[in-house]
């Protein structure tokens, strides 16, 4: 089992404009990171899971890392944009491994996902809940 990781899709206000973000970025994207994680290897395969507004509601597959120019690390990942079915998820900040058995599943074609409202999904983060 692939071993994921999470980041905060950061500045973006929808699922859309996530999936906007990567419209146009060809086949591959690179994110950069301070530091190698130490278990990447165990994640070539697994993916990237986007949080926005406390939820767990896409994935991008990981494909690799590599080294950056200035001594940094890029996570390498498809631009194909995978919605998967919302989980609570606590922002937070740069990334964290999420394990296969914690990760939602992929929607499948033609269904839709159930969100919680923004604002009750900040406000479970806020208590701890999420």
């Amino acid at each position: 089992m692939p071993l994921h990781m999470t980041k905060v899709a950061y500045g973006a206000q929808s699922l859309d404009e996530v999936h906007g973000w990567f419209r146009t970025r060809g086949a591959e994207a690179r994110l950069t990171t301070r530091y190698l994680p130490k278990r990447h290897a165990e994640m070539v395969g697994g993916s990237l899971f986007w949080i926005l507004k406390h939820q767990l509601v896409a994935r991008s597959p990981i494909i690799g890392f590599e080294e950056a120019p200035d001594g940094r690390t890029n996570i390498v990942i498809t631009t194909k944009l995978i919605d998967v079915h919302p989980k609570p998820k606590r922002a937070h900040q740069g990334w964290r491994y999420l394990e296969d058995a914690d990760a939602p599943r992929d929607l499948a074609d033609g269904e839709s996902a159930d969100m919680l409202p923004p604002s009750l999904a900040g406000e479970l983060a806020k208590l701890g809940l999420v």
